[in-house]
This record gives structure tokens, C-alpha cells and sequence, in this order.
């Protein structure tokens, strides 16, 4: 455990899981001074999508230190970068053919924004109830998963409106009668606050994440596609913990079959090195007027982008994206086993390895059996996060690279910590 004068060194505005300090990572796991080892479904928050240190991500790490690190992109183009847009170019629908690189999440949904304002001259923007798009301040005007994330912040900027998500296990409805209540109340906000023809996008993610990890039904992604058609509103889908692998497709939004205008990249892109990604197709970035966006480290860090496109191969080549579909099935067949001997476990959903468990107690959300839960896999080494509104959702968020005896050995111990808090309950 970290010792207390250098956890005061910390910032105290970070939050922390643990306090365990690991020195080594390998796979799904993590190891501590003492050679403890721990499991990591938490994957750093959904970023190591391709394990811990994945050896041909470590080399073209090395390599490319060895070569050029930095090469500021408005000065010069490095070869990475443009390998890297290759790369990416290989995996987006054929009509995204031009990309914008970043250092996080939140400055990518930042410079989608902007992007959506040039190419539309319009201002308004539309995001759905449950939303994490990020905490700079754009972006926390634009999340609305916790009030925690715009704590104390305000003002926020303006132009932003929020839109009902389809959260059918919340609203206790059918599917399909969630998605039309949702979509009833877009239409409203489209007669009320922000009108069509001001709105610039709408953006969603496609799986909520902070939200609760709650899939957006397909059927309502198809109807946004067809109104920002019919309107000439863009869609972005904001991709950050959904993508490269992680629900089972490459991108969540081809679940739908759809085309977005504009793809937000994070996260499980780089494999734990800072980077992000704004996809776009032609007609749209030519109207973002040069010099009015830009960054310092964006495509310039040679390193970052050698090891992006190393995971973008690691992904494809290893067959990542099946392992994530196969396995993940199995672990959700799993924990729907233990649904029915558990009544406080109310919904297990999700695609691929972005899976959820819900707890309530008595029709209502139980922050307190989740977060106990959570705290005993820690206490028994393994690392899980909880999520959602009411922190009552556990989230599963293991690297790709897992396998089924993997999953059986962490669900053991999720199942004896369901027991503990039951029976201390």
C-alpha cells in the first residue's frame, strides 16, 4: 500500500479504488512490490483493450523511441501519424477518410463540436440524458451521468440541450416503448429549445458509460440517423469506451449498421498511451476553417502514434474483436446464471466485453450492495469499477484479450462477494 506521506503528495481531487502500487502489468494483470497479483477488469478504465503491455506494443514503443519522438505536426508530418490515419482509414465506414489526433477523450468530443459548428454554421448541440463526454468545461456542459462532474463549476457554456436515453430497465418499460417515449421527447425539444435548423449534432455514445453501460437499441440509433438526415443535423458518435473491440464490433455504432458523420477515438486506442481521435468524412473537415483548432501534442508525439497503430494491428490481427464477442457472451450467460439465484442482481446487459450488473433492492437502485460488492473483489484482488447515476452498476471492463477460465476465476470471486454482503446485509 502506498505510504501515507506520499499519498499527500497526491492531488486529493483524484479519487482511488486502491492504493496498491503496481510494478509490473502483464495480460489482465497487475502485480505489486511484493509480487501480489491482481486482476484487472478495469482495463484503466476501458484503455487496455490489448492487455497489460503487449509485447508488440512494447516493441514498436521502443523502436520508435529510438527513432523520432516528437515532431509538432504544424511543423512537420510524421510518418506515424499518417501510418496511423492509414491505419484507422482500414477500420471506418468508407466515407470517414480524414483524422484529426488528440491527447484524451474529452478534447476529441471538444474539437467534434467545433467541427460540427463550422461545417453547419449552426450552434445548438443535443446529448442524451446519462452522458460522460468528458470535464473540460464544453464538455462538462455536455455530461450529464453525475452532477459530481460540473461540481461547483458553473457557468457552463451554452447551447447545449438534453435529449431522454433509452434506459429501458430504469424506466421499467418495454424496449420499444422506451425508444418511442424518447424519441416523442426529441421531437419536443425540437419544438421547444433547440430548433432543427439551429442544431448543429447530435451526440451520443452509443453504449452509456459512466451513465451505466446501458447499449442505446439499435432501432433508436437508425431513427437519430434518419432525423439528422432529414434535418442536416450531424451525427456524432462518441466512441471513447466503446471502441476498438470492446462490445464485440470494431465500433458499438455498427451493432445499428449505421453511418455516423463524425466518430470520437479514445481510449483502448493508444494501449494506455494519451491519444484521441476525430473521424470525419471530406465535405465536413474541409469546412473546419484552418488554424482555428490545433494542439501542440495532437499527431505530433511519434511514439503515441506508433503504438496506436500497433493496437489497431494487434486488434485486427489477433482477432480481438470475435475473443471480445465469444467471451464476453459467455461471462453475461454467466452472470445471468447468477441473476437468477440473486435477486439484488436486477439487469445484466451489454454487447461484447462492456457489460453491466445492476443492483436494486426493493425496485430501487442499491448503491450500497454494489459498492460493497465492489470493494470485496478489491479486498480479494480483483479490480472492478462501479457506474451510473446511483453508483448501483457494477460495470465489466476486461482487456480483449481474456479468456473464458479468466472469467471463471474472477466471477468465483465476485459470487463470494455477492454472498458476503447478502449475508451481512
Amino acid at each position: 500500500m502506498m505510504e501515507q506521506h506520499n499519498l499527500e503528495m497526491l492531488s486529493p481531487v483524484w479519487s482511488h479504488v486502491t492504493t496498491m502500487q503496481p510494478v509490473d502489468a502483464e495480460g489482465i494483470y497487475l502485480y505489486d512490490a511484493q509480487g501480489n497479483q491482481y486482476i484487472d477488469f478495469t482495463s484503466g478504465i476501458g484503455v487496455i483493450n490489448t492487455g497489460h503491455c503487449h509485447p508488440r506494443i512494447v516493441k514498436a514503443i521502443q523502436e520508435q523511441a529510438q527513432q523520432l519522438i516528437f515532431g509538432q505536426m504544424n511543423i512537420v508530418i510524421s510518418p506515424p501519424a499518417l501510418n496511423l490515419a492509414r491505419a484507422l482509414n482500414s477500420v471506418t465506414p468508407e466515407s470517414i477518410n480524414r483524422f484529426f489526433f488528440a491527447n484524451s477523450g474529452a478534447e476529441a468530443v471538444e474539437g467534434a463540436v467545433k467541427l460540427a459548428r463550422h461545417a453547419t454554421g449552426r450552434r445548438n448541440v443535443i446529448v442524451f440524458q446519462g452522458s460522460f463526454h468528458g470535464r473540460t468545461h464544453q464538455t462538462m456542459a455536455m455530461t450529464t451521468a453525475k452532477t459530481i462532474y460540473s461540481y461547483d463549476y458553473q457557468p457552463l457554456p451554452s447551447g447545449i440541450y438534453v435529449a431522454p436515453f433509452p434506459y429501458s430497465y430504469f424506466y421499467s418499460w418495454d424496449e420499444k416503448s422506451t425508444v418511442d417515449f424518447c424519441l416523442k421527447q426529441l421531437d419536443l425539444l425540437f419544438k421547444t429549445q433547440s430548433p432543427p435548423e439551429k442544431t448543429a449534432a447530435l451526440v451520443i455514445e452509443p453504449v452509456l458509460g459512466e451513465g451505466g453501460y446501458v447499449p442505446a437499441p439499435e432501432h433508436f440509433l437508425q431513427a437519430l440517423r434518419e432525423i439528422c438526415d432529414e434535418h442536416g443535423i450531424l451525427l456524432i458518435l462518441d466512441e471513447v469506451q466503446s471502441g476498438f473491440g470492446r462490445t464485440g464490433k470494431f465500433f458499438a455504432f455498427e451493432h445499428a449498421g449505421i453511418v455516423p458523420d463524425v466518430i470520437v477515438m479514445a481510449k483502448g486506442l493508444g494501449s494506455g498511451m494519451p491519444i484521441s481521435a476525430i473521424a470525419s468524412r471530406d465535405d465536413l473537415m474541409n469546412k473546419w476553417k484552418t488554424g482555428t483548432h490545433g494542439g501542440t501534442y495532437g499527431g505530433g508525439n511519434a511514439v503515441v502514434m506508433a503504438a496506436a497503430c500497433e493496437t489497431v494491428k494487434v486488434i485486427q490481427e489477433e482477432n480481438l474483436v470475435e475473443n471480445a464477442r465469444v467471451v464476453g457472451d459467455y461471462l453475461q450467460s454467466k452472470l445471468r446464471d447468477l441473476q437468477a439465484q440473486y435477486s439484488i442482481i436486477g439487469d445484466v446487459r451489454g454487447y461484447g466485453m462492456m457489460v453491466a450488473t445492476e443492483f436494486t433492492r426493493d425496485g430501487k437502485p442499491d448503491k450500497a450492495s454494489a459498492k460493497a460488492i465492489a470493494k470485496a473483489c478489491v479486498d480479494n484482488r480483483l479490480l472492478l469499477l462501479t457506474c451510473s447515476p446511483y453508483e448501483n452498476v457494477i460495470r465489466w471492463i476486461p482487456p480483449l484479450v481474456t479468456t473464458k477460465t479468466q472469467f471463471d476465476t474472477a466471477l468465483t470471486v465476485f459470487e463470494a462477494a455477492l454472498k458476503q454482503v447478502l449475508e451481512t446485509a
